[in-house]
């Protein structure tokens, strides 16, 4: 018989050191995080988060972490719905192919991106056209959508395996066309999945940092993302800013966790 609801919330040693272990590393987490927003004084922290330079970085990681971040939508959903629907010769290639860039170093996909977008035939024919990339904010564009487009291509392709596809049957034989089946039964459907890959994908994108590294640079107010902002003015020795931007990325990182695992529950995506 299987144990009921009871005898399951009844503490037991095993119970008792493992939610301890849990609660532990909960509160090892909260203390470092609310530790290095404590640390400068208030007054400080504040005038850190209003300078121009801190404010200059949110505007440029807003603008292009949107920018990446609607690529990257316009990419993931059909990639995703013909790796979750469509059988076709090398199908398992081009999932792992897909997959690669989750388990490359950012730093390696960034030097990657500075050479094919640089000194290599296909960079110096887009130099010639006018049209740079390296060193400036489109290489941040680049380098986000990039490194990020398979985390919304992985949860994407999860929210579409988890709808029956003998919903898109019907509706096809009830006159719809395949693009109608698929606009207006999988997309509502999928809606929180995509929400949920949409707001993760948007939060790695602001925070993304050895690749933008790479092929954007890091200079001062011209490619000075949010994480780049934090690594000039801790290499400069200038704490509070390097602080401030922490504290800007921690922010949006706990938000974007909050409203992904809310959709990702309501779903079941994973």
């Amino acid at each position: 018989m299987f144990p009921n609801r009871d005898a399951l919330s009844r503490p037991t040693p095993f119970k008792i050191l493992f939610l301890a272990v849990l609660f532990c590393l909960i509160g090892y987490m909260v203390i470092v995080l609310v530790g290095l927003a404590a640390y400068p004084p208030l007054p400080a922290l504040i005038e850190s988060l209003a300078s121009p330079e801190i404010i200059a970085a949110v505007e440029l990681s807003l603008v292009t972490s949107a920018v990446s971040t609607a690529l990257c939508i316009l990419v993931a959903v059909p990639v995703a719905y013909s790796l979750a629907r469509f059988s076709f010769p090398g199908k398992s290639v081009a999932n792992t192919l897909m997959n690669l860039p989750l388990a490359l170093p950012p730093l390696v996909a960034g030097v990657a991106l500075l050479i094919f977008y640089g000194p290599s035939t296909f960079g110096k024919m887009l130099s010639s056209l006018g049209l740079d990339v390296v060193y400036t904010p489109l290489g941040i564009i680049v380098a986000q959508f990039f490194v990020n487009v398979p985390y919304m291509i992985r949860v994407t392709r999860s929210a579409f395996e988890t709808i029956n596809p003998r919903y898109e049957h019907v509706a096809r034989t009830l006159g719809c066309t395949e693009w109608g089946a698929f606009r207006q039964v999988t997309l509502p459907l999928a809606r929180n999945g995509l929400v949920a890959g949409l707001v993760i994908t948007w939060s790695k994108s602001i925070g993304e940092f050895g690749a933008v590294l790479m092929l954007a640079g890091a200079t001062q107010m011209k490619t000075e993302t949010l994480p780049i902002a934090l690594y000039l003015n801790m290499s400069t020795g200038d704490l509070d800013l390097a602080i401030a931007a922490s504290v800007i990325l921690i922010v949006i990182a706990m938000a974007s966790l909050l409203i992904f695992e809310r959709c990702a529950d309501t779903r079941g995506i994973f």
